[in-house]
């Protein structure tokens, strides 16, 4: 999809990283993007840039091919690593031209040539973002109200968000992937306001909710007299959803009998009501749903092939709330928000120690659990302020120890030495190596940590396990 040469003129505000060693430049293209509606940050080094990817979720990269330590294009490589879907613009000068070019053929949008082109600038960067972030059917580039229901700041969630948008656009099968109560749900009805069905049904169904007895005829319909109960023609979900997005959730509790008629379904694009002979064609976009492992349930014969592959077109993970505890002040204060109204009591917020209990939460229920729980306090709060002792009644479990930063610094190091060790069989000299340290250096960590080579070695090892798994100090 190209933009228009005027697609600037109506700029959506989309959130910009500029990187440049120039200050200048820097000062001259931030004032340049702020002035067509962007959201700019600037930044003068590749580090820089990595360390605010990790702060924020920029829609687009915009950066000089020269800056000093790691180059534009080295930072390419590494932002295609971490945020495949982020588009990257690279400005050069015509020495770095070829380098651009090759960019260009790894993934980069696109490149301009120093001195650029104001307006070239600005209707590539539009384009970038109309192909990144396609806007909702009927709606503009920087449209969220698709996701309005999504609550989130977190970056992971962000990079999902990025991929569902770009994904409704076709009608390529999407497979949620994620723990119970994480947002599935939620987030298949963004795909589908976010497509081209959008003023068509989403319709949904829990698979493992469903008797097997009924599912058949809840899915594809029955006519009159099918059996004993079907006093009239039923349509079937995938009648209800024609034209739509149908959701079916918990997939991978569908009976094996019943996966056979949905891949036919499938493949044919007809459904046939039980006790039928005709077939009606439907027009849906599947989206499926599951938090069960369906690589392992095919590999024990639980879930067909031939109809995994057919589902699994585009894979979407998304990560259990313990992955984005920013967002949980947030998804509380949005929960009290909505359910103060509810109950008809004048609910400010949170103590500060309730708020403190709630993010450090284990949270094995997901976005859900933590519903229940702002809900509970909700209906039992006597006072504006929610405080630390209901929240810990509701919530019925011990928060999570939250480690110190030098805590958290001397346990991954402890983590990674051993696994150099393991990796090198003890090896001091290769580990060391590995790390890019000196052996004196090496030995000092090691020391440190009260590692000892020699219990890293094949030879070594008791035939009960690892000496450092099993808890044991040299």
């Amino acid at each position: 999809m190209n933009a228009t040469p005027d697609a600037a003129k109506d700029p959506p505000g989309a959130r910009l990283l500029v990187v440049d060693d120039d200050a200048d430049m820097l000062r001259l293209l931030s004032m340049r993007l702020t002035g067509a509606g962007y959201q700019v940050t600037a930044v003068t080094s590749a580090e820089s840039a990595l360390t605010q990817l990790e702060i924020e979720h920029p829609q687009l990269v915009l950066s000089d091919v020269r800056l000093p330590g790691r180059d534009g294009l080295q930072l390419f490589d590494e932002i295609r690593k971490r945020h495949p879907t982020l588009p990257v613009i690279l400005l050069t000068a015509h020495g770095t031209i070829p380098d651009a070019v090759e960019a260009t053929a790894r993934g980069v949008f696109t490149y301009l040539t120093k001195p650029y082109d104001a307006r070239e600038l600005l209707d590539k960067i539009a384009q970038a973002l109309a192909l990144g972030s396609p806007a909702p059917s009927g709606g503009k580039v920087g449209d969220e109200s698709w996701r309005a229901e999504i609550v989130s700041r977190s970056n992971r969630m962000a990079e999902v968000l990025a991929e569902a948008r770009m994904v409704a656009k076709s009608d390529a099968s999407v497979l949620l992937r994620g723990d119970s109560g994480a947002g599935k749900e939620l987030l298949a009805r963004a795909i589908h306001r976010a497509s081209a069905r959008a003023d068509k049904p989403f319709v949904g169904v829990n698979c493992g909710a469903i008797p097997e007895a009924l599912l058949e005829s809840e899915l594809f319909g029955h006519v009159k007299g099918a059996f004993t109960d079907a006093v009239a023609n039923h349509k079937g979900l995938f009648q209800q959803a024609d034209g739509g997005t149908l959701l079916l959730d918990e997939i991978g509790d569908m009976p094996p009998a019943l996966q056979v008629k949905l891949l036919r379904v499938l493949q044919e694009h007809a459904v046939r009501p039980v006790g039928s002979t005709q077939s009606i064609a439907v027009d849906v976009r599947i989206i499926s749903a599951t938090h069960r492992d369906l690589d392992a349930a095919m590999e024990a014969g639980q879930f067909r092939e031939d109809l995994y592959y057919r589902l699994n077109v585009v894979t979407l993970h998304l990560p259990p709330l313990s992955a984005r505890r920013e967002d949980i002040p947030l998804l509380a204060n949005h929960f009290l928000h909505r359910l103060s109204s509810k109950y008809g009591k004048r609910l400010s917020g949170f103590a500060p120690e309730a708020l403190k209990a709630l993010t450090t939460a284990p949270w094995p229920g997901n976005v859900r659990q933590l519903f229940n729980v702002v809900e509970q306090v909700c209906a039992l709060s006597s006072s504006p302020l929610i405080p630390l002792a209901l929240v810990q009644r509701a919530l019925r479990s011990p928060s999570v120890e939250v480690q110190t930063y030098a805590e958290a610094k001397q346990r991954f190091e402890r983590e990674y030495l051993v696994g150099l060790l393991k990796l090198t069989d003890g090896n001091v000299a290769d580990a060391a190596r590995l790390a890019d340290r000196n052996r004196t250096e090496f030995y000092r960590l090691l020391q440190k940590h009260g590692l000892t080579p020699g219990h890293f070695k094949s030879d070594a090892a008791s035939p009960g396990g690892d000496p450092v798994a099993e808890g044991r100090r040299p």
